[in-house]
C-alpha cells in the first residue's frame, strides 16, 4: 500500500512538474525541446510501476487524475495571474508572464498524457497476458516504445505547429523521442522495485 502511495504521488508530481517546465523551449546538443521532456519520461515507468503494484484500474485512474490535476494547476495559476498585486511588494508581473497558462501547451499536453498514458497501459497489459510474465523490463521497454512516440507528435503537433518554423517543430518530436528512449532504458530497472500484483485485473472505469 505504502508503496503505491508513493508512486502515486511521484507520478502526479513528475506530471506536474512536466507540464510547468514545458512552458520553456531549450536547446541541448543542438536539438529544441521543452524542458517538461528532461521529466515527463518518467511518469511512463511510474505508470508501469503503480500497474504492476496496483493493477490497470488503479494505472486508469492515476491518468484521470493527473489530467483533471494540471488542468486545475492552468486554472488556479490563470485566476491567481489576473489578481491585483500588493503594491507595497513591487511589480510581480513576472509571475503572469511565466506561469499564466498557454492553453494551447496546456490542452496539447493533457491530450497527449491521456492518449499516450491509455496506450501504454493497454500495451502493458496486453504484453503480460499475450507474450508473457517473466522478463519484466519488456513490459517496460514494449509499452514505453510505442507511447512514447505517439505522445511526442500528438504534444508537439497540437502545441506548436504553425507556431514554429516545421524544422524546429520536427526537432522538437526527434529530441523528445530520443530523451524519453533514454530515460526509458535507465528507468528500466526500477519495475523490479515493486511487488507484482498476484491477479491483474483489467477493469473498466
Amino acid at each position: 500500500m505504502i508503496s503505491v502511495i508513493l508512486l502515486s504521488t511521484a507520478y502526479i508530481a513528475a506530471q506536474i512538474l512536466s507540464d510547468i517546465a514545458s512552458l520553456k523551449i531549450i536547446i541541448i546538443a543542438g536539438f529544441s525541446m521543452d524542458a517538461g521532456t528532461l521529466i515527463y519520461p518518467i511518469t511512463f515507468t511510474l505508470r508501469d510501476m503503480i500497474h504492476k503494484a496496483g493493477g490497470a484500474k488503479l494505472a486508469r485512474i492515476m491518468i484521470v487524475s493527473a489530467a483533471a490535476i494540471n488542468l486545475f494547476m492552468a486554472l488556479f495559476f490563470k485566476f491567481v495571474s489576473i489578481l491585483p498585486g500588493d503594491p507595497i511588494v513591487g511589480d510581480q508581473s513576472a509571475f503572469s508572464s511565466v506561469l499564466s497558462p498557454v492553453w494551447r501547451l496546456v490542452i496539447a499536453s493533457i491530450i497527449a498524457e491521456v492518449i499516450s498514458e491509455f496506450i501504454d497501459t493497454e500495451i502493458y497489459i496486453l504484453w503480460i497476458e499475450r507474450i508473457t510474465k517473466k522478463f519484466e523490463w519488456t513490459r517496460v521497454l514494449v509499452s514505453n516504445s510505442i507511447s512514447v512516440p505517439i505522445d511526442s507528435l500528438i504534444f508537439s503537433f497540437i502545441a506548436f505547429w504553425g507556431v514554429f518554423p516545421k524544422s524546429v517543430v520536427w526537432a522538437i518530436i526527434l529530441s523528445n523521442i530520443i530523451i524519453k528512449g533514454i530515460t526509458t532504458f535507465i528507468g528500466l530497472p526500477l519495475i523490479y522495485l515493486v511487488k507484482d500484483q498476484k491477479k491483474i485485473k483489467t477493469i473498466d472505469i
